[in-house]
């Protein structure tokens, strides 16, 4: 069986291949353009035999397993053998500045990087002040975070245009760990005086700043474990929808958070699950208690931010720097509660003391990481995933390479160390990083640039901002959260283009918002990880047919213009079969192959069963007679001429007549004459000469009407067999129980071909149901073949003890077609009339 054909290209450019032996020329096969002048594309024939695994590992010189999986010592050998490029390169990828950094070019990329630095610290100094009351901190601890982990960064990180600082979300979710460990309840000082209760504000934030370093510094810790067991891959397992959904819900509880500070009033603080809502009830109770000189700040900062903010997007194209307008809001705010007395007059809140300089190192409290562990690993868990995402998009626009578990790494150096220096949880900001890129950052020189803006604020000019009302800050924070509400639209998106996704949306978004931003995070990954566990459970199963002159196979439930290979069934599942979904491949396989094996077995086993009692009885039947026989031989010898008939003698008659294949007219006439008792022996021819001849039993007189006797026990319709009809019925009941009897489709099928194409691995579970399969089906005596196995699954095969002398690797062909056309030429020209889609299909394929 051969494959055979042209190829022919539609480029201009000359490719030569070999075809029969001989190169030839692209040139060489303009004849063959006319065959389809309307077509746009080539066409190509390709000439080869079937390949078999077998065959295919004989050609291709297949490794073996050893070749190309070293041993585990061979691995720890080449793990600690130390070269000087090796060492090179470990260092450069440990410290990736140690790369670029001698490459830099300060003619090149030192003022785009300066401007670049410039305009992402002056949004650092807004967004830090306003992130660090989300935080539930003081706001001078947002300038820190703004400082140290961009630092850091610039000497692990492997991004060159991503922003290292505050993030809306991780602000949030650290406010959640500080106020729930932190609360005011537990820093109440009773006045003896008049019996009231005020809060320690210096004993609640100290303590407070103790909660985030903990977390912060454990969280980066847990981040560096993943990076150095190279768990990068870890973030993918947050998908998109999942983190915009995270991200949606997380701005309704900044929301929230921020109400305090937009009504001036004092809600209490509830954390766990249904937290949410139950301090949004809180503060809708208090609005009729509502400071109306901070609702007046809030509602200017925010109609001013709002109007600024679309001015630049509108004048952004003729710009080259964005307006800074969350810097000028702060400035203005700043300035006119200095000048018209807004703390003392109207009792609105300020920032309060900004203290000057930076703060020493302190180890964080290690006590409370048995508090924080799951809040820790949340916040490290949605800060890579945001970090990462947004450096691949960078990376992919610009032309290099991000390497994920540097960056894990690179990131929770940032967090570990920065924690040390009373830092929060920080990772990328998506404003940031566009400004830093648009701008035209081109490498982290810029997030060094930003850092000294921050740093020189802090040394010098933080005490200006004392008088700065929090009102401002936390419009700052609504007016940047619009982007994220603006995520909502995705549900219409994904109602278009992806239930699935959509549903794990909806589900993240639920829970974050009902359980808290840790448990939430939980819940939507665990929901997320089901899902592609249901869809690998419930995948599409289809039965494929050939499409017309080609060797391709498709849905024959999905096309129209294609055949069914007659006495051939084609089985795909579009997922990888193991443990969880073998149980349904095999039910799929035998719903579309249209054979109910289970009941065809256990009903052909039972009438095996019953066949073997009765030999048994007839045999002893024709010992009994064959005794009475002899004992009437010996009483009649005085009676001449009558043939002594010996069930031995006849036995081995039909033997030797058995192995030639044929029965002669005169023996089998001689059988038939003999009326000797009440039972006759007639041999079943055997199939091959190696093969056992098979004797049945039948009762009663004459052949030609005799019947099976257990023919009578079985019920109406049990004896299917192909030309049997009701007239006829002596034929009928001679005719002997075969696979006809046994199922409606068996003289249909004879072949079964799975297609694994689809598979990336198997399992010892599913290679179980594979060779269940093959021994299921040989008893009804289909044929099963395994059809596109990739060389890993090969290799579990022979690892999973597949392969046996029944099962060998001749059951294994490269493709579809390769199987199709050995099934049609082992079975399909004996069985069923050869099956010719067209000439070039079973000779060969065309294109």
């Amino acid at each position: 069986m051969y494959i055979r054909g042209y190829i022919c290209s539609c480029d201009s450019s000359t490719v030569a291949l070999v075809v029969k032996s001989k190169k030839i020329s692209c040139t060489d096969f303009d004849r063959f353009s006319s065959m389809d002048s309307t077509h746009q594309f080539g066409k190509y024939r390709v000439e080869r035999e079937v390949l078999d695994e077998q065959r295919l590992e004989e050609v291709t010189q297949r490794k073996t397993y050893s070749d190309t999986h070293p041993s585990l010592i061979e691995h720890l050998k080449e793990s600690l053998r130390c070269t000087v490029p090796k060492l090179k390169q470990s260092v450069v990828s440990s410290l990736p500045v140690l790369y670029w950094l001698p490459k830099y070019s300060v003619w090149d990329y030192g003022m785009p990087d300066l401007i670049s630095g410039i305009s992402v610290g002056i949004m650092h100094l807004p967004q830090g002040l306003a992130y660090a009351l989300l935080a539930s901190l003081p706001p001078v601890f947002g300038l820190y975070t703004s400082l140290y982990p961009a630092l850091i960064y610039f000497f692990f990180g492997t991004s060159r245009h991503i922003s290292i600082g505050t993030f809306t979300v991780l602000s949030i979710m650290v406010g959640s760990v500080t106020e729930r460990l932190a609360p005011d309840l537990n820093f109440l000082i009773i006045n003896g005086t008049n019996i009231t209760a005020e809060v320690n504000i210096i004993a609640r934030d100290s303590y407070r700043v103790e909660v985030a370093a903990a977390t912060t510094v454990l969280g980066g810790l847990i981040q560096v474990a993943l990076g150095l067991v190279k768990f990068g891959f870890v973030g993918t397992y947050l998908s998109e929808p999942l983190v915009r959904a995270y991200t949606t819900a997380a701005a309704a509880h900044a929301v929230v958070a921020q109400l305090k500070y937009i009504f001036g009033v004092s809600p209490t603080r509830f954390s766990g699950p249904l937290s949410l809502v139950y301090t949004l009830k809180d503060v809708c109770s208090l609005l009729p208690h509502t400071h109306f000189p901070t609702l007046v700040v809030s509602a200017v900062s925010m109609v001013f931010l709002i109007a600024a903010k679309e001015l630049n997007s509108y004048l952004s194209p003729k710009l080259p720097v964005p307006i800074p307008v969350e810097l000028i809001t702060i400035v203005a705010g700043t300035l006119i509660s200095t000048y018209t007395h807004l703390d003392n007059n109207y009792t609105i809140s300020v920032v309060g003391v900004v203290p000057s300089g930076l703060s020493s190192p302190s180890v964080p409290d290690v006590s409370l990481f048995r508090e924080v562990i799951g809040d820790a690993f949340a916040l490290a868990m949605v800060g890579y995933a945001v970090s990462i995402s947004l450096g691949k998009t960078f990376a992919l626009k610009h032309g290099y390479k991000v390497d994920s578990n540097q960056e894990l790494v690179a990131l929770g150096l940032s967090n570990a160390v920065g924690g040390f220096f009373q830092c929060f949880s920080v990772c990328s900001s998506m404003s940031r990083s566009l400004i830093q890129e648009n701008t035209g950052g081109k490498t982290q020189m810029a997030g060094v640039a930003s850092a000294l803006i921050v740093l020189v604020t802090i040394l010098k000019l933080g005490p200006l901002f004392k008088e700065l009302p929090k009102a401002v800050l936390a419009a700052i924070v609504l007016v940047n959260l619009k982007g994220m509400f603006k995520q909502h639209f995705d549900i219409v998106t994904l109602w278009r283009s992806s239930k699935i996704d959509l549903v794990v949306w909806l589900v993240t978004w639920v829970s974050t918002l009902l359980l808290n931003l840790d448990l939430g995070l939980a819940a939507s990954i665990i929901f997320a990880l089901l899902s592609v566990i249901f869809r690998t459970q419930l995948p599409t199963y289809s039965v494929l047919g050939n499409v017309p002159g080609t060797e391709l196979y498709v849905d024959i439930e999905t096309h129209t213009e294609v055949r069914e290979i007659p006495g051939v069934t084609i089985f795909r599942s579009s997922a990888t079969v193991y443990f969880a979904n073998a149980d349904l491949y095999l039910e799929a396989l035998k719903e579309k192959s249209g054979l109910d094996i289970s009941k065809m077995i256990i009903y052909k086993r039972r009438q095996e069963a019953k066949q073997r009692r009765r030999e048994m009885r007839a045999e002893r039947r024709a010992k009994r007679q064959a005794k009475k026989e002899r004992q009437a031989q010996r009483a009649g010898k005085q009676m001449s001429g009558a043939p002594v008939f010996s069930v031995e003698e006849e036995a081995g008659r039909w033997r030797d007549t058995c192995v030639d294949g044929n029965v002669t007219d005169k023996e089998e006439q001689g059988l038939t004459k003999r009326e000797n008792g009440t039972v006759f022996v007639i041999p079943n021819t055997p199939r091959t000469l190696d093969d056992p001849c098979r004797w049945e039993y039948l009762k009663g007189g004459e052949p030609d009407c005799t019947s099976l006797g257990w023919m009578s026990e079985l019920q109406d319709g049990d004896t299917t067999t192909l030309g049997s009809s009701s007239d006829d019925t002596l034929s009928h009941d001679l005719e002997r129980v075969s696979l006809g009897s046994l199922g409606k489709w068996t003289w249909d099928i004879h072949s079964i071909i799975i297609d694994l194409s689809t598979a990336n691995f198997i399992d010892t579970v599913a290679i179980k149901t594979m060779k269940n399969i093959f021994q299921d089906f040989s008893e009804i005596d289909v044929d099963i073949y395994l059809a596109g196995c990739q060389a890993s699954v090969v290799e579990q095969l022979e690892l999973g003890d597949f392969f046996s002398e029944s099962v060998t690797k001749r059951h294994l062909f490269a493709s579809i077609h390769d199987a199709v056309l050995y099934c049609l030429d082992h079975r399909g020209a004996t069985l069923f009339p050869r099956y010719e889609p067209s000439v070039d299909t079973y000779s060969c394929t065309k294109l």
